[in-house]
């Protein structure tokens, strides 16, 4: 006997006769009834009901749209729709459907009046083809059938790059291993030693390693790389929706079609703008935005606490270690903020957040949606690095003059070979918590759940089937049953995936000179991940409703904004954050080439010494009490401020002036390259052109 096919099933408590949810289910499914729909009933633990909707709708879509899923069928079933086609065509009526107590679907699970409503993974072909070629470890280096998926998963791999090492030997981190005779100040206000520039050799050389000549060429590349990629992509696109011929589908034309089928006297929504409204969004934007900012000032007050604590500890290795300890402790706990702060996203009702516009199509509630939750998370994400790369150590002061907080915890310093060193580590870790800890928590938490939901559903299912032979015999049973206990998915359930890669993107581009690492990192993910999603889809969870679309919608506007933010963020880094800009004004200013008639001195020498201010140790503050004071009367400390009132040197001037520079300089020249790799690469193939060429010709002689 054939198997029945059923569209949806739609899942139910057991209530009590003639209660109030029995009643509104009765109504909910009469007018199923109404419009058509097969209902099957079958009564286990739960109440499963299987609906099959008449052949009449299909064929007025087909109709309406005429027929845009032809090429999908075969000369046997010419009348027949995909099954993907089914499942989004019954699940715009269900949603859409109201009883005479104007309520949807969707009220009625809010009431508990039903529990669940799903498709069912149906073992045809395609699905088979998946759980073997794309569900599988094995193939983890294989192509993706990208053609029998969906446009979200046609990725792009991060090349796995890393910067040039500078030529020339690291003269710098040479010199700080070479100063056992520079005395530094104390890096805390009470009990802490004086120490020797020479103990930090590991940490400068480490340092020198990502802070170089090359890692200008490497972000400029990076943000070229970004602006191709995103073009690459595009045109990626264009191939694969001509093949599904979705190149020139219309939204709203389908959108409205089936509104139409699902009720004749449907009107149309009229598109409405409200002043009000965007105000609204505006200031709640800010406010989240400041409370984001208040946690990322809470991690600053973490770390220089930190900081002042290990300074003082009984054991040598934190106290020789404090601000790397701090640097470390500070980036575990920026990830955990970001774990916590993503669940609080995931349960608060964003979707009640208005909008401008209100949207008429799910693609334009969705797009609304993206840009809340998307600016949510970049901020949740990146304010503690933007904290790290660009304020850390330029906001703290000088010795005797230290910025506080709480007029008690001076603000941390940048070390003398640089500040890039600390952006590295907070991006290293995160990275790699990021890539272990949750996407093996992304993995556990459904199979766990199927499992769990499986065994306990297990006994009661054989007392049933051994109790009553009509129902054991049933071919729907096992299977309604099976697909109930996966996991539940949504309409956004394909939302997180899009906003990790959107994340992992600006991990990989707008921080890129700090670490070079990340896109290799992103590499290994995206093989691991492909298939960790491709198991969950097919095994572990529900069947996702599907959904037309011939592009990615707001997130492609997304990734090329965050192309801008790369350019402007890796300006900075250089600028501010990297010693290369100090260190070319001493080569072409100071250094002894201009100095000294001297052709065999390399122009990088006593950059280190001309970095460092002198201070005397009469002017600290009356309540700092250092460690043992020195043989000398003074201590030296990273800045370029005068010996006696301890104010700016001209140096320090040259420096602004040249960071400023170089700032505009290179923001305008890797934009400009920016904007000729997007012309010089079509956003569209010349292949997918000529073949709508091809065909209208067709299409007008058969007219003719």
């Amino acid at each position: 006997q054939a198997e029945e096919k059923w569209d949806f099933v739609l899942v139910s408590d057991v209530h009590e006769a003639g209660s109030e949810k029995e009643t509104k289910r009765k109504k909910f499914l009469d007018e199923l009834s109404k419009k058509g729909f097969t209902i099957k009933k079958i009564e286990d633990k739960k109440l499963f009901y299987g609906l099959r909707a008449p052949r009449q709708i299909f064929q007025k879509y087909q109709w309406l749209l005429r027929n845009p899923d032809s090429r999908l069928q075969d000369a046997s079933a010419r009348h027949d729709v995909p099954v993907t086609t089914r499942i989004r065509i019954v699940n715009f009526i269900l949603q859409n459907t109201v009883t005479s107590d104007r309520e949807r679907l969707r009220d009625l699970t809010k009431k508990r009046v039903f529990e669940a409503a799903f498709p069912l993974h149906q073992k045809e072909e395609v699905r088979e083809f998946l759980k073997e070629r794309w569900a599988r470890w094995r193939d983890i280096f294989s192509q993706q059938p990208i053609e029998k998926i969906s446009l979200c998963y046609a990725r792009g791999f991060e090349p796995p790059l890393s910067p040039c090492a500078s030529p020339c030997p690291f003269l710098s981190s040479k010199e700080i291993c070479e100063a056992t005779n520079t005395i530094m100040c104390p890096l805390c206000d009470q009990k802490c030693p004086f120490w020797l520039l020479s103990d930090t050799c590991t940490y400068a050389k480490v340092t020198h390693m990502i802070d170089n000549e090359g890692t200008v060429l490497f972000a400029m590349f990076m943000a070229i790389w970004a602006t191709v990629f995103l073009e690459l992509w595009k045109r990626q696109r264009a191939t694969v929706v001509t093949d599904w011929d979705l190149y020139r589908w219309d939204e709203e034309e389908e959108e409205l079609a089936m509104e139409l089928i699902n009720n004749l006297q449907h009107e149309p929504q009229k598109y409405q703008h409200s002043y009000l409204r965007s105000t609204i969004i505006l200031f709640l934007v800010l406010v989240m935005i400041a409370v984001l900012i208040g946690i990322a000032h809470g991690l600053v007050i973490y770390r220089v606490v930190a900081t002042a604590l290990f300074t003082q500890s009984d054991f040598e290795f934190l106290r020789e270690q404090a601000n790397t300890m701090a640097v470390m402790t500070g980036a575990v706990l920026h990830y955990i903020t970001i774990v916590i702060m993503t669940k609080v996203r995931s349960e608060t009702p964003w979707a009640l957040l208005p909008s401008p516009e209100k949207p008429r199509t799910f693609s334009q509630h969705e797009n609304s949606f993206t840009i809340k939750i998307f600016t949510f998370q970049f901020f949740t994400n990146f304010s503690s690095l933007i904290y790290i790369a660009f304020f850390l150590g330029r906001i703290n002061g000088h010795p005797g003059n230290y910025v506080r907080i709480a007029g008690r915890w001076r603000l941390e310093e940048c070390h003398p070979s640089g500040c890039i060193t600390d952006l590295f580590i907070q991006m290293a870790i995160i990275m790699l918590l990021k890539q272990t800890i949750s996407n093996v928590m992304e993995y556990l938490v459904p199979w766990v759940s199927h499992k769990l939901h499986k065994k306990w559903q297990r006994p009661k299912k054989r007392r049933v089937m051994l109790g009553e032979e009509e129902e054991a015999e049933d071919p729907c049973k096992r299977q309604w049953l099976s697909n109930y206990q996966l996991s539940e998915v949504n309409a956004f359930s394909l939302f997180d995936e899009f906003l990790e890669m959107v994340i992992q993107y600006s991990f990989t581009t707008i921080f890129v000179a700090a670490f070079p690492l990340a896109p290799l990192l992103a590499l290994f993910n995206n093989l691991f991940e492909i298939r960790l999603d491709a198991i969950k889809m097919m095994r572990l969870r529900r069947r996702i409703v599907p959904r037309k679309a011939n592009d990615i919608g707001i997130w492609l506007q997304v990734l090329e904004a965050i192309g801008i933010l790369a350019v402007i963020g890796n300006g900075l880094v250089i600028a501010i954050t990297s010693d290369f800009i100090p260190m070319q004004v001493y080569k072409y200013t100071y250094s002894p080439c201009m100095t000294e008639n001297s052709t065999g001195v390399d122009c990088s020498t006593g950059y280190i010494n001309h970095s460092l201010s002198v201070f005397r140790i009469q002017d600290f503050e009356p309540h700092t009490k250092p460690g043992l004071a020195p043989t000398r009367l003074c201590c030296r400390y990273r800045d370029y401020r005068n010996a006696d009132d301890y104010s700016y040197t001209v140096q320090f001037w040259h420096i602004f002036a040249s960071r400023l520079a170089f700032l505009i300089l290179f923001e305008h020249a890797a934009l400009c390259v920016k904007l000729i790799a997007a012309w010089y690469v079509p956003d569209v193939p010349k292949s997918v052109k000529n073949e709508f060429r091809v065909r209208k010709h067709s299409n007008l002689r058969k007219e003719l």
